[in-house]
């Protein structure tokens, strides 16, 4: 029942559709039906300006690593409840279902990145330092927000299996399913960017 609680409470916090509900109380408009059409930092940044976006990618990346402090509510006696690690991943990557699949904005969410963002921020925060300057180089030298997401994850799988060379098999197998999730997530831009029609990203508003 303990762990139940916590992982509904991590869905629950996920859920929280911070780029919707600025967009709605606001401006009055869905942000899901503007610019590239996503409920995230990045398309926040394109539409409603830089103060929001900033706004909305911490509360996004906030809620990962609320998520992942439930894991300190685990009890010994619970299921694997010595693997305080296993804990942060299951309950971090619950808060991600629950930005893609949000219950307060009709299961229509993001991509997920900045809240695993916060999620490996908050676990490997070394790591999720390499991972952003990675994203920094390739947004900066090609635009492409989307392409950054991207190396960034593979960048943090790299560094856990070979870089840092984690020793936890749980958050060994989570890197490779952050980068198989951020890549399936994705994968419309992917496509865009093969056919040469990808959105670039343009530099930040100052305002809407």
């Amino acid at each position: 029942m303990q762990a139940l609680l916590l992982i509904i409470s991590a869905y629950l916090i996920g859920s929280i559709p911070t780029a919707y509900w600025i967009g709605k109380w606001f401006f009055h408009i869905d942000i899901r039906e503007h610019g590239s059409k996503n409920m995230g930092a990045s398309n926040t940044f394109r539409v409603l300006g830089s103060t929001w976006g900033i706004i909305v990618l911490v509360i996004d990346m906030g809620k990962g690593i609320a998520a992942v402090q439930l894991a300190h509510a685990v009890s010994a006696s619970m299921w694997l409840g010595y693997e305080t690690t296993f804990w942060k991943l299951v309950l971090g990557l619950t808060a991600v279902a629950g930005h893609i699949f949000p219950v307060f904005a009709g299961f229509r969410g993001g991509k997920g990145v900045a809240t695993l963002f916060g999620v490996v921020l908050a676990i490997q925060p070394w790591t999720a330092l390499i991972s952003v300057a990675a994203f920094v180089v390739v947004v900066f030298l090609t635009k492409y927000i989307s392409l950054g997401s991207i190396v960034a994850v593979v960048v943090f799988a790299a560094c856990v299996w070979f870089a840092v060379q984690e020793t936890n098999v749980y958050m060994r197998w989570f890197s490779v399913l952050s980068a198989v999730l951020v890549i399936f997530m994705h994968r419309t831009n992917i496509r865009r960017l093969f056919a040469g029609n990808e959105n670039k990203f343009k530099g930040i508003r100052k305002k809407k």
